[in-house]
């Protein structure tokens, strides 16, 4: 089998944020945007990795999901416990300094794992964990 990963979902509450988030401080190009106001799709990801996305999407979209469900997502997203992703550099920390000179929630500095890699930690607008590690 040949498989690789194409996209990944993250969500958003705020979609301008959200852009801003992963355009503006993490350099990711914007593949496209569709939908108004807070009901927008938003596909981004690494310019040297045209095959590899992430679509910022709204999380009460769906319209299989019940009012509960909604409210739990919603309560999830603010304590930060719904969606995460894994990022990597070769520099974690010219990377983290790029991108705590913005006005980001910072987790972790850059610090060595217990279980071998480097990595530190944000949160997005939406407060998704953004883990980033650093390449060896």
């Amino acid at each position: 089998m040949d498989i690789t990963i194409h996209t990944t979902v993250l969500p958003h509450d705020d979609p301008e944020a959200s852009l801003a988030f992963y355009r503006d401080v993490l350099g990711f190009e914007v593949r496209s945007d569709v939908g108004k106001d807070k009901m927008r799709w938003i596909v981004v990801g690494p310019p040297q990795q045209p095959g590899t996305s992430i679509l910022l999407a709204p999380p009460d979209a769906d319209p299989g999901i019940t009012e509960d469900e909604r409210r739990t997502i919603r309560e999830m997203m603010a304590k930060g416990t719904y969606g995460w992703i894994m990022l990597a550099t070769p520099d974690l920390d010219e990377t983290f300094e790029k991108v705590q000179s913005h006005d980001v929630e910072v987790v972790q500095e850059p610090m060595d794992q217990p279980y071998g890699v480097r990595d530190c930690a944000f949160r997005d607008p939406a407060g998704n964990m953004v883990r980033i590690q650093e390449v060896r």
